[in-house]
């Protein structure tokens, strides 16, 4: 029988991350953003656990529009 792994909100670990706008267009580093909040850069992402890292953006009055 195989049996699903479920993560427990216990066992995330969480990173900082620091992006740079510098040059950036806007909707794609929101995008890119958005999946390290909510945590869908990892393996063990499930839809139940808030499993997203940390992000600081800097450099945000340089982004492209």
């Amino acid at each position: 029988m195989v049996k699903t792994y479920t993560p427990k909100k216990e066992a995330v670990e969480r990173r900082w991350y620091i992006i740079d706008l510098d040059g950036l267009v806007l909707g794609r580093a929101a995008s890119a953003i958005a999946v390290v909040l909510m945590g869908k850069h990892k393996a063990e992402w499930a839809p139940h656990v808030d499993a997203g890292d940390f992000v600081v953006a800097v450099n945000a009055a340089k982004v492209r529009v």
